[in-house]
């Protein structure tokens, strides 16, 4: 069986890439990615997901058992295999469900054995039929963080910290409390995606979060105005047909009152 894609996570580059390698020499899989550390690793997996993680264990910031562990709270978790050069964690290592426990430097036959083992828990996800509206959400929706690029480097935004999200074309500028980033998405994908995280599309071009919003103005023609607590206390078009949906989802009668 050839998997859609992998990724490879491991913060010493050599052990890596000689992993990598080895994965595209065997045919392992369509695509083979890396990953120098677990926040890197999150990113990628935002992007697209993976169906097998060869995860190093002892690495700085987040381990490879924390990320084991955020991984399995995926709606479709990718198998996990680690990857150390210490025997002594492979006992907490299968507490997290890994799949398998490679001891470094990885040998091609005993890369191989691995590969056969993941043949029975892995779905090729580039098969499995998309979610319904009604059904689960999507990897990136289940992690806390939005992965933006600024100035080359990624950097990753707490989703609670937006303020409101605005549409300019295909992107769309997510506003923190004083800063805001530019991302290739559409307004109503994350108006549907983000819902459950008190998100609600209040305009054509706006979509602000609930935790946010301090005070709700009536305006002209049974329209509404919201003011958000960030630096400049932004007001926000409530646009008349949004108005009644945002009073429903308040609770609040159908003058606002």
């Amino acid at each position: 069986m050839t998997f859609a894609r992998v990724l490879v996570v491991d913060d010493e580059e050599h052990a890596r890439d000689d992993l990598a390698y080895l994965l595209e020499a065997v045919g392992a899989a369509e695509e083979v990615e890396a990953a120098a550390s677990a926040t890197e690793a999150l990113v990628k997996l935002q992007q697209a997901p993976a169906d097998v993680v060869f995860l190093d264990i002892r690495m700085p910031g987040l381990d490879g058992i924390q990320l084991a562990k955020t991984l399995s709270q995926f709606s479709n978790p990718p198998a996990v295999v680690f990857v150390s050069a210490h025997e002594e964690h492979a006992v907490e290592a299968f507490a997290v469900d890994a799949t398998d426990y490679l001891l470094k430097p990885v040998s091609k036959e005993r890369l191989i054995a691995t590969l056969h083992r993941l043949e029975a828990r892995v779905v090729d996800k580039t098969r499995t039929p998309a979610p319904s509206a009604a059904g689960g959400r999507n990897e990136d929706d289940r992690l806390p963080f939005v992965a933006v690029e600024v100035a080359g480097k990624t950097r990753l935004i707490d989703r609670g910290e937006i303020r409101f999200v605005e549409a300019e074309g295909d992107y769309v500028r997510m506003h923190t409390y004083k800063d805001a980033y530019l991302v290739r998405r559409s307004l109503s994908s994350l108006a549907e995606r983000w819902a459950a995280e008190g998100f609600v599309q209040v305009h054509r071009s706006y979509l602000v979060n609930l935790r946010h919003v301090v005070e709700i103005q009536p305006y002209f023609n049974q329209t509404l105005i919201v003011r958000l607590d960030n630096s400049g206390e932004t007001k926000i078009p409530v646009s008349r047909r949004r108005a009644r949906q945002l009073r429903e989802r308040l609770g609040l009668g159908a003058t606002g009152r």
